[in-house]
């Protein structure tokens, strides 16, 4: 790293800016323009430059060693906006346990609108439906357990299904 206010010389030669002011100068409006159309704010275009030029000012004295400075410059930008777009993608998928509070009566309410569901299928559909979709049984299973085929135990499921839908009950 330099002292503030030193100027930095690098070769001609080697078709890179001479110091880190010329590279700033000539480089910040196109970088901002580019992060400002990638983002869509301001203020992250303006952050992500900034990042920028840090990270080719800490590497500096080495910066003969890159091929395209500008290049570089570009590519450290943008790759820095993906970081911190995949890391909000990361905050945002994880959930955030709130303290919910259950009604006990809610429950009991739910409860007793499932039987009065329940209780419009006929007692063979409301099997199969339960064997099937509430236990996870096989048609094989059930309809061992029913003492009737594999397809009409999954009939009298589709069946049951039916009414269900029909009364406003869970899709399933």
């Amino acid at each position: 790293m330099q002292a503030k206010g030193e100027v930095v010389q690098l070769h001609e030669d080697a078709g890179h800016p001479r110091d880190f002011r010329t590279l700033y100068e000539d480089e910040h409006r196109r970088l901002f323009q580019t992060l400002y159309f990638v983002t869509g704010d301001r203020h992250d275009a303006a952050d992500l430059m900034h990042d920028a030029f840090l990270k080719v000012w800490e590497r500096w004295d080495s910066i003969g060693e890159i091929r395209d400075v500008h290049a570089y410059l570009f590519k450290v930008a943008v790759n820095g906006g993906r970081m911190r777009a995949r890391t909000a993608r990361r905050a945002a998928a994880r959930r955030i346990p709130l303290g919910v509070v259950r009604d006990p009566f809610d429950e009991v309410e739910l409860r007793e609108d499932v039987r009065q569901m329940l209780l419009e299928l006929t007692p063979r559909q409301r099997a199969a439906l339960l064997l099937l979709d509430l236990y996870d049984y096989g048609s094989e299973e059930a309809a061992r357990m029913m003492g009737i085929r594999p397809s009409t135990v999954r009939a009298l499921a589709t069946q049951g299904r039916a009414v269900l839908r029909m009364s406003g009950g869970p899709r399933g």
